[in-house]
Formats: C-alpha cells, sequence, structure tokens
C-alpha cells in the first residue's frame, strides 16, 4: 500500500510542481518572456482547446455554408438543383416519346405507309349481314304495352333532357360524286370525290389546324386534329384559306378544290380519315353524295 501511495504522490507533485517556461535572447540572454506552468494547467488548456476546436468545427460542417469547401461534402442547393434537373429530365423525355409518337403519325397520314396488318377490321370492313325477312320482329303484347307506357311518361316529362347517342357527329366537307372510295388492300385509304372548280372545302369537325403547306407529291394538304384522337386530311387543294395552329368551327370553309400535286389526275378531294394513327373508312361516317 505504502508503494502505491508513494507513486501517486510523485505523479501529483509532478503534475502540481511548477516550471518555468522562459524565452531568452540568443545573443544577449536578455528574458524576453516567462510563464510560470505546471503540467496540470498544460493538460488543462490543451484540453479545452481542443474541446472549443471540435465545437467550432462542428459549428462550422453543421451551420454554416463553409462545409461546401471541404473535400467529399456536397452541397444542399447542388442537390436540389440535381434533383429538379432529374425530374425535368424525366418530364422532357415523356414529352419527346410523346412528340415522336405525334410525328410517326402526322408521317403516315402524308406518306400513306400503314402496315395493313394492324388495321382495325372493325372500322374498314362492313359486318356480316343477315336475312332478317324471317324473323318476327313485332312486338308482344306486354311489349307494346311497356312501350305505350314509356311513350306517355316521356311526353309529359317536363325534366327529361336530350342528349346525343354519339360522341362525334361529322360534317361533310364536300357533296359529289365518289371517283375512288376507300380500299385497304390497294393502299388507298381515302376517298376522291371529283368537283367543279373553285369548290369550297370545309372541315368536318371543330378542330386544330396542324399542317397547312405545300407537298410535291399532294399539292396543297390541310390536317386537322380533333377529339378523340381523330384527324382528317384534305389534299390536292387549289388554295388553303387556313395557317398551322387556327382553330376552326365544324363547316368553316377551309380550302378550294383544285388538282395539285403529282398524284392529282383531275379537279378533286382526296379526304382521308385518321384515328389513333390509323386510317378508317370515311363513308361509314358521312355521305359525300
Amino acid at each position: 500500500m505504502s508503494g502505491k501511495r508513494l507513486k501517486r504522490q510523485i505523479i501529483k507533485k509532478k503534475l502540481f510542481t511548477k516550471n518555468r517556461l522562459v524565452i531568452l535572447n540568443e545573443d544577449t540572454f536578455e528574458e524576453i518572456f516567462s510563464l510560470k506552468l505546471t503540467l496540470m494547467n498544460v493538460f488543462v488548456v490543451a484540453t479545452l482547446g481542443a474541446i472549443i476546436i471540435i465545437f467550432v468545427t462542428t459549428f462550422i460542417i453543421a451551420f454554416t455554408p463553409l462545409r461546401e469547401y471541404i473535400p467529399g461534402y456536397s452541397s444542399s442547393k447542388l442537390k436540389k438543383e440535381a434533383t429538379e434537373l432529374a425530374l425535368k429530365s424525366d418530364s422532357l423525355s415523356a414529352a419527346l416519346q410523346k412528340n415522336e409518337a405525334y410525328i410517326a403519325s402526322i408521317r403516315k397520314v402524308l406518306t400513306g405507309d400503314v402496315d395493313f396488318a394492324h388495321i382495325s377490321k372493325d372500322s374498314i370492313m362492313a359486318g356480316n349481314t343477315d336475312d332478317l325477312s324471317k324473323l318476327n320482329l313485332s312486338p308482344s303484347e306486354a311489349e307494346q304495352k311497356l312501350r305505350d307506357e314509356v311513350a306517355l311518361e316521356d311526353k309529359y316529362n317536363l325534366f327529361e333532357q336530350a342528349t346525343p347517342k354519339v360522341a362525334t357527329v361529322l360534317f361533310a366537307p364536300v357533296k359529289g360524286h365518289i371517283t375512288e372510295g376507300y380500299s385497304a388492300k390497294n393502299k388507298h385509304y381515302a376517298v376522291d370525290i371529283a368537283l367543279p372548280k373553285n369548290t369550297p372545302i370545309k372541315a368536318v369537325a371543330n378542330g386544330t389546324v396542324i399542317f397547312a403547306d405545300w407537298t410535291p407529291t399532294n399539292g396543297n394538304v390541310a390536317i386537322l386534329r380533333h377529339n378523340d384522337g381523330l384527324l382528317s386530311v384534305y389534299k390536292h387543294c387549289e388554295s388553303l384559306t387556313v395557317e398551322q395552329g387556327d382553330a376552326v368551327r365544324t363547316g368553316e370553309v377551309i380550302g378550294i378544290a383544285g388538282s395539285t400535286g403529282e398524284q392529282s389526275t383531275g379537279i378533286h378531294l382526296h379526304f382521308e380519315l385518321w384515328k389513333e394513327g390509323y386510317p378508317i373508312d370515311p363513308t361509314q361516317f358521312i355521305a359525300f353524295e
């Protein structure tokens, strides 16, 4: 026990023994500065200094912009900008894909390059016709009674509102004789209507002009975009009265019939209908004659 006590006394003596730190002039040995120190003082000062340095460094890293200059430490502003740029790039990629699909559909309209195997048969082929002459279509007594009751209610119903049975009604762009009809087999995705000179051509429905310009093959061409992904195309016009970006209404004159373009064989209108990138027979929706 006495040995341990002796060691503790020696350590205590070393820690608290006063020492003098003196700075002398090397040439004259003149005392410039002196300081009384103990090992305990040095230890306490060093510990406090280390704590202060750690605190200041932590404060700088956590609460000041100076942390951005530390190697490997990314800026919060750069992170925010990188996130915004990533979101914008995703949006631009989606918009680019939509534009590419849209341009591809317009290219099909202008060139007529479409894969017949992917065309909806329902839009270009008439349904099967059955002989209805042998069927008894007259209503039974109960059905006739129900019809009379419904008709009587409808007659005096003040709150009934008429609603259209179809989503889109198409107006005939012109009236005339069809010289060549729609034929997917022959890759003629349109109807050709013979017309007198200077016959006005009208829009089949409300829409926006997405193309109105001259092409060497089809002459003056106008393409209108309508609701539900429907496009109407008017080719070989003598002149156009609309420009790209114009909004047109049903029955509004958009051009004058003519015979322009290399493929034109006379004054007529080459009219096409396209639905979501595929052609459909216009005569199923419009009466030209």
